[in-house]
């Protein structure tokens, strides 16, 4: 496995490529969410490559970006056991430059939930994808579906922008409790991580309601916020795949996601119906 470190090492060794390219983009500190990412990756391309780059435009001022977990060597194990081709784990220095061109992503994706909470996040996060898709030139992209609205703004860039590319959403990986993997969940006590566990019981719940025929969002939402208490709740929404808030849900069309914070720590958790 190549570990690549510049633009110029990353450019030479696509150069060198034959076959169609996996690419999984990812801030580092793997785990096995991102090993089943990973693993589609390998598995479905000639060539796959995973880059660790804990992109600083992507975080707000207060935001945990000094503090992000870290795990560069247990990275280039994890990719290198699951057979990456290549690693690229370049820095801020390699990545941006002064008076680049800004990108912003669109008012009606962006200005919601995640980008309500989190103005400028996705601006920042299609402006390091951009550049990581015009370095790597992948044929497939992976990327995890607990970020589900992050997945639709990437697709809507693809899209408009005509990148050749194709989004590969992949479905969210739990620990046996069923708390989804995110690499924040360092952050949590044992204690904390009961707690954080609310939020896959409120997805659950919703579940639960929805099989026995109960299609009212209001109806699911209330028992959704019951579960998530003393939690402090960002959201609890309900929207369809383009991200339109629904009274209604549609079966194979809607989208259940919920944001709380587990003492200082911010997580999300969804689910697709």
């Amino acid at each position: 496995m190549e570990i690549l470190r510049s633009v110029k090492e990353l450019r030479e060794f696509i150069a060198s490529c034959n076959g169609e390219i996996g690419f999984v983009p990812t801030m580092g500190a793997l785990h096995e969410g991102h090993l089943s990412l990973i693993k589609k990756c390998v598995s479905e391309n000639c060539i796959s490559i995973v880059s660790t780059f804990v992109n600083p435009t992507q975080f707000l001022p207060g935001e945990d970006f000094e503090s992000y977990p870290k795990k560069e060597e247990s990275d280039i194990k994890m990719c290198e056991l699951s057979g990456v081709n290549a690693i690229f784990i370049p820095n801020g220095r390699e990545m941006y430059f002064e008076n680049e061109p800004k990108i912003k992503a669109p008012e009606k994706f962006a200005n919601i939930l995640e980008g309500k909470t989190r103005p400028g996040h996705f601006d920042g996060v299609l402006r390091v994808l951009t550049k990581l898709f015009n370095l790597v030139r992948p044929t497939r992209v992976y990327m995890g579906k607990k970020d589900a609205q992050q997945v639709l703004i990437v697709q809507n860039m693809v899209k408009t922008m005509f990148i050749n590319t194709q989004i590969i959403p992949c479905e969210i990986v739990r620990e046996s409790d069923g708390l989804a993997l995110s690499s924040r969940n360092v952050y949590l006590n044992d204690e904390q991580k009961c707690h954080a566990l609310r939020l896959s019981r409120s997805l659950m719940n919703a579940s639960n309601l929805i099989k026995k025929g109960e299609l009212n969002v209001s109806e699911i939402k209330a028992c959704m916020l019951n579960t998530l208490e003393p939690l402090q709740v960002d959201y609890v929404a309900v929207v369809d795949r383009e991200f339109n808030e629904i009274s209604k849900i549609e079966l194979g069309n809607a989208i259940i996601l919920v944001a709380a914070y587990v003492g200082k720590t911010r997580l999300i958790d969804n689910l697709w119906v």
